[in-house]
Order: structure tokens, then sequence, then C-alpha cells
């Protein structure tokens, strides 16, 4: 099967030698510009935004990113390529998903489909569908990761997911779909069985299974961390220095925070149970860091409120 090449660095709008810190932030800008939480009035926000989801997916992890950039110069043309799988032999005997596990085809032929050999254990030549032994032997179990999105989690929800396996004899199975739960409160790197669904048995042995890898689908306001979330509040300087009541974006709705007066940066505060899902009732936490952010630029009347203001002040940083 051919698969198309995707340009991750063309994504993120971000040129090939980019160091991981401006590939964070190129990802970071894109995502609250397509979260579907967000872009609610883009209709193609949702595509757009897994399509940077995976591009940082592999731009912000070191080891995919050297994997993904020594695949070639001929990839660069955008040319078609196959033969990537976890099977022996290649494209032969494909175990495919047709993309819907929330990555792409690309990604999932490049990162995904991790299965052992087979017939190693048996004797039999990589590729060949013919074990030295004519006993019953259960087929080889088959790992992909499952991007899914917080709001799964929140209240657990059913994927179909589409995938093609191997027929006994080798030969490529016809597409399939099947029905996945994603329990409630399940956290990322958990995995989901799916029984009898890896590559089938040999000589009337067992077929193996499916193990799904949960990977929680990057949030632009949330970063996971068990069962707590994380967040960023960003602030003006006088909110910090006056105290300011902020309305908070939280997965169970808005909610209304004080910062008190003199409030520093890097300060943490805390949402009782406003996390995500432990099992049927409980919640974790959600932990708001303040980050102050200054204008990058001013006009000439903030200018002199601000000469204005340190003319004045009490305050010495240093002193």
């Amino acid at each position: 099967m051919a698969v198309k090449y995707r340009d991750y660095y063309e994504t993120l709008g971000v040129s090939k030698d980019a160091p991981q810190d401006e590939i964070k932030k190129a990802f970071k800008k894109l995502a609250r510009q397509y979260h579907p939480d967000v872009a609610k009035d883009q209709p193609d926000a949702e595509e757009r935004f897994k399509a940077v989801n995976e591009a940082y997916e592999v731009l912000g992890d070191p080891e995919k990113r050297q994997k993904y950039d020594t695949l070639g110069p001929g990839w660069e043309q955008g040319q078609d390529f196959g033969g990537f799988s976890g099977y022996p032999g290649g494209g032969q005997y494909e175990y495919h998903f047709g993309g819907s596990t929330g990555f792409s085809d690309f990604f999932e032929s490049l990162f995904g489909n991790r299965g052992g050999d087979p017939f190693g254990a048996f004797g039999g030549a990589r590729g060949s569908r013919r074990p030295r032994s004519n006993q019953p032997a259960a087929g080889e179990d088959i790992e992909a990761d499952l991007l899914v999105r917080i709001e799964e989690i929140m209240h657990g929800s059913t994927r179909e997911v589409r995938l093609a396996r191997p027929t006994a004899d080798g030969r490529p199975g016809k597409e399939s779909t099947i029905r996945v739960k994603i329990p409630k409160g399940i956290a990322g790197g958990q995995r989901i069985r799916c029984a009898g669904m890896g590559y089938p048995g040999v000589n009337g042995g067992p077929d193996g299974d499916l193990y799904l890898r949960v990977r929680l689908e990057r949030h632009p306001l949330y970063r996971p961390d068990g069962h707590d979330l994380d967040s960023d509040l960003v602030l003006a300087p006088w909110e910090v220095v006056l105290g300011a009541s902020v309305t908070i974006p939280t997965p169970h709705g808005d909610v209304k925070m004080t910062v008190k007066p003199g409030s520093q940066p890097g300060t943490k505060l805390r949402l009782r149970g406003k996390g995500l899902p432990t099992g049927k009732d409980g919640y974790g936490d959600l932990y708001v860091t303040l980050v102050v952010e200054f204008p990058d630029s001013v006009s000439e009347e903030e200018k002199e409120l601000w000469k204005n203001l340190a003319e004045k002040t009490r305050f010495r940083p240093r002193g």
C-alpha cells in the first residue's frame, strides 16, 4: 500500500533546522487557532488541529523527529512510499488501520503497528507464512497508539476503528470496523485490549490480541498529569499588582477565580475536583500557574504612563 508523505515542518510553518523551543511555540499558536473548542466557526478546524497535533507529536519528540528526518531526500518531493509495517516482510503482511486511530496512515506506517516476529520462534524465514513446526501456535499480538481527546476521557466514549488484518495464509485482508470502548477516566499510557484482533494464529492456533495504547491529544489549554491537569493563566502586569477576578475555563465549565494583589509569577493555584475523572465519581485537580505577559510594543501615550510609574514607584527590584 502506498502512503502519502506528510511534511510536518510545513504543517507547523517552521524550517527543518528549527530548534525545539520554536517548534513548541509554533504548535501552541496553531493549536489555539484550530482547536475545535475555540474555532467553532471554522468547519475544517478539527482536521487542521489533528494535523497540527500529529506534526508536533513527531517533531516535538527528538527520537521520532530523528527517524522522520532520516527517511531520505526523495521524500522531500512528497512522493508516495510503502512497505513500512510492524510485520515481517514489510507491506506483504500488512496490518492497516486506515487512519482511524486518530493518526494518519503516514504516522501509523512509521510509528504504529508494533508487533513482533510471529514466525521467528518457529525457525521460519522472515515473511514466510509456513513455520517448520506443524503444531498450532497463537498469532502475534499487535500494539498501536489510539489518539484520545480529553473530552472522551471526561465522559467515556465509543470509537470506531477501521482495520485490515492479514489472512491466515498471508494475503491482505478486507477492511472491517470494530467498536472500541474508551472508559471514562482512562489515563494516558493505559492499553485497551481487543481480544482476537491481532495477527491470525498458525495451524489452527488462536488469533493474537490488539492492544490500543491511549495517547492523549494535546490541548491548547490543559497539560494532563495523571488525573490532574496543569494550565497557565496569562495576566497583565497590573493584574498581579492590583489583583483581579478572572474566568478560568475547565473541562467542567468556567470557574471564577480571584488573583490576590501582589501575586507572584509562577504561583500555582489549585482548583479541587476540576481535573480528569479518577473513576465513576472522583476527579483530579486543576493547577493554574500564573504567567505575566508584557506588551510587545506600546504607544507614545502608554510609554509616558510607564515612565510616570517608574518615576513615582517605590519598588526597586535590585535594591
